[in-house]
């Protein structure tokens, strides 16, 4: 028996290296990759740009403690407030620990405003923000929740969508809106563009924060830097993760100057968050995401990817319901238990991921080309065959 938690249903299939979309197991077998570790692998697997990067900053320096200055990290900052609405960021070590920041920075802004009973975060009915008891209680998932304890106060969800029910849920202690724009977890749930427009408009009404979970639809998933810039609208603080690192373990809190200055010394802080190896790695996969046409490639490659997904629709019509998709973030909801589906494409060689409302989830790297994509719907096409029977 393996010595790991058991939290996690695993796949016997081990994989000992990767090159671009592909997976290659143990057992000598090639898999296309299109559930990038979770959205995570943006640029693919041993990008030869970011192996070198690695490399070279691996045999100077790892880890000194954010106590010092970390010229990687001042860079990275930098640029991530250059592409985005921030002023400011806090580098982390995943999605959970950017949220957590997000909520923290949100809180202490109006402690400092002398405000400390604004505390109140509403969220979105099927959101996921991470497995810390903080982040469990903001998405408010029963089964997320179950077994560890009183969930954590201050959160409220509200139908995701249903502006009626976020303005009813506004209160004295309400002190922000947290939501992802496209909600990943629970089945590839775009919200709607004026919903969101709306959220800023009713957060500004009411002198609340607007805070963003990107930490998988964001980094160029859609087709945008960010997925807020489609509605046009502007975040106050913003969690990134995943992508940001292109499969280190990294995430960042972002934020406007006026809310971010509220985290001064002793108010938070992360031991490993930030260090020379891991921003080396963030700053080598923002090269790649804004090289020229990267994210038109996305946008182009995605819509590819969509219509090829409405042919494998029309083909198996009693196993695909509903196409969901923005950018190259897109996913199958099933007839069958999202599991199996999932389990026959494994057989097909290529490597999806489930997700709520029986979806399977297509995250495939940002730089796959059209004939990736041929090839990948061809496996599919082979594991929906198997299905069908």
């Amino acid at each position: 028996m393996s010595a790991l938690y058991q939290n996690v249903v695993r796949s016997e299939i081990a994989f000992e290296r990767g090159e671009g979309v592909r997976l290659f197991s143990t057992d000598g077998d090639e898999y296309f990759d299109f559930a990038g570790g979770i959205a995570v692998n943006v640029v693919g697997h041993a990008d030869p740009h970011v192996v070198a990067k690695i490399k070279e900053q691996a045999e100077k320096l790892w880890h000194v403690g954010a106590i010092f200055t970390i010229p990687e990290a001042e860079t990275l900052a930098q640029r991530l407030v250059d592409v985005s609405f921030a002023d400011m960021v806090f580098f982390t070590n995943s999605g959970a620990e950017a949220l957590e920041a997000a909520i923290k920075t949100t809180r202490r802004f109006f402690y400092d405003k002398g405000e400390p009973d604004r505390y109140e975060i509403i969220t979105l009915e099927g959101a996921f923000h991470g497995r810390t008891l903080g982040t469990i209680a903001a998405g408010g998932n029963p089964s997320y929740l179950e077994g560890f304890g009183p969930k954590a106060e201050g959160f409220v969800q509200v139908e995701r969508g249903n502006i009626e029910a976020l303005k009813a849920a506004i209160n004295p202690k309400s002190a922000a809106v947290l939501l992802e724009p496209i909600q990943g977890e629970s089945g590839i749930n775009v919200l709607d563009l004026e919903y969101l427009r709306q959220v800023r408009a009713l957060c500004d009404e009411h002198g609340m924060l607007l805070v963003l979970d990107e930490v998988q639809c964001g980094y160029g998933r859609t087709g945008k830097m960010f997925a807020y810039e489609w509605a046009g609208i502007v975040p106050d603080v913003m969690a990134l993760a995943k992508g940001i690192g292109g499969g280190f373990p990294l995430g960042a809190c972002l934020a406007t100057k006026e809310i971010g200055s509220v985290m001064v010394p002793g108010t938070h802080g992360s031991t490993y968050g930030g260090n020379p190896l891991a921003c080396t790695v963030g700053n080598a996969v923002l090269d790649r995401v804004l090289e020229d046409g990267f994210l038109e490639n996305v946008t182009e490659v995605g819509n590819h990817l969509t219509w090829q997904m409405q042919q494998l629709a029309q083909k198996y019509p009693d196993l695909i319901v509903e196409i969901r998709s923005k950018g190259l973030m897109a996913g199958f909801r099933v007839t069958p238990p999202a599991g199996e589906v999932v389990a026959a494409l494994r057989d097909a060689k290529i490597i999806t991921i489930g997700a709520g409302d029986n979806v399977v989830r297509l995250l495939p790297p940002l730089n796959v080309t059209k004939d990736e994509i041929d090839e990948a719907v061809r496996r599919m096409d082979a594991g929906f065959k198997s299905l069908a029977g």
